[in-house]
């Protein structure tokens, strides 16, 4: 397991996240339970994206 935090493995671009939402949202996918299971995990992803975003920045 790592130990620090560089040696984690690198999250999904904020774009790539972001671009997935959109497909799911326009696919109708968020019909099933399935979809939303999917959608909830992206909202989490999306929001590790956005603050490694911003920790970047800093």
């Amino acid at each position: 397991m790592p130990s620090s935090p560089a040696q984690l493995p690198r999250a999904r671009s904020l774009s790539a996240v972001n671009e997935e939402i959109r497909d799911l949202l326009e696919s109708g996918g968020l019909v099933s339970a399935e979809g939303r299971r999917r959608y909830e995990k992206l909202l989490v992803e999306w929001a590790a994206a956005v603050r490694g975003d911003v920790a970047e920045a800093a």
